[in-house]
């Protein structure tokens, strides 16, 4: 199994925090980043490969004591998260992948359930309601900031869209496990697009809807957070507190 870090944005939301550092570099607990705790799940694998583009040498200087093989996105300002994974086709040779965001922060347990499927799989947040309303304190601020995600039996039939009148069940949370055959076909499909600048979310569901592939989904109850800007910064600080 091959975990895929995607490390090339900056985080510009998070302004001037981020104009000398990936937003992975924040430190969110004492001295520890982002990365640092992504990093300790970094011996679960047998392969690693972090995907950098803004201050790469940052990043690769963090990471200078592990065994890690790092993919430049030079592209980074014009493209988004498919493209940074794509460029790490080259890598991927026999074996599934797992991919993560380096802007989380979450529990161990959540990659380790994901070792024991063949397919491919996506872990989905079913207490995402109560980490939103912690952060959001209006209903239409919640609906506005998370994303629908529409599931049957064990089948994800649809992910990243607007959220109506009906609350999802379920969050994505930018982890993504994905068996080698299926990388292959993504690939493919990614490169029939006009759009390089896709989300993740729709370049999955564009897939699921095009029969490209499938995606099941798993259940997870364990602690996840996500930093998409100063508040989220703030509240992952406090609630780390109550975690260790």
């Amino acid at each position: 199994m091959i975990l895929i870090v995607l490390a090339s944005g900056r985080g510009s939301r998070l302004k001037k925090i981020t104009l000398k550092k990936p937003k992975c570099l924040i430190k969110i607990f004492n001295n520890t980043t982002l990365l640092d705790f992504i990093s300790g799940y970094f011996s679960l694998f047998k392969q690693v490969i972090v995907v950098t583009g803004y201050k790469s040498k940052l990043i690769e200087s963090r990471l200078n004591n592990y065994k890690v093989k790092f993919v430049y996105n030079k592209n980074y300002l014009k493209t988004n998260m498919v493209e940074s994974l794509m460029l790490t086709k080259k890598n991927i040779k026999n074996q599934d992948v797992i991919m993560i965001y380096s802007d989380i922060f979450f529990d161990k347990k959540i990659l380790e359930s994901l070792f024991k499927f063949k397919n491919n799989v996506i872990p989905l947040n079913s207490k995402w309601l109560k980490l939103w309303k912690k952060r959001f304190n209006t209903l239409s601020k919640i609906k506005k900031d998370a994303e629908d995600v529409k599931v049957s039996k064990k089948n994800i039939v649809s992910i990243g869209g607007k959220i109506g009148k009906k609350l999802p069940k379920y969050q994505y949370m930018g982890i993504i496990k994905i068996d080698q055959n299926s990388f292959l076909k993504l690939r493919k499909f990614y490169n029939s697009l006009n759009d390089k600048n896709i989300s993740m979310t729709k370049f999955i569901n564009d897939s699921i809807k095009s029969k490209v592939t499938n995606f099941k989904y798993i259940k997870s109850k364990d602690y996840w957070f996500e930093v998409d800007n100063y508040e989220d910064l703030k509240f992952l600080r406090k609630e780390i507190q109550k975690l260790f």
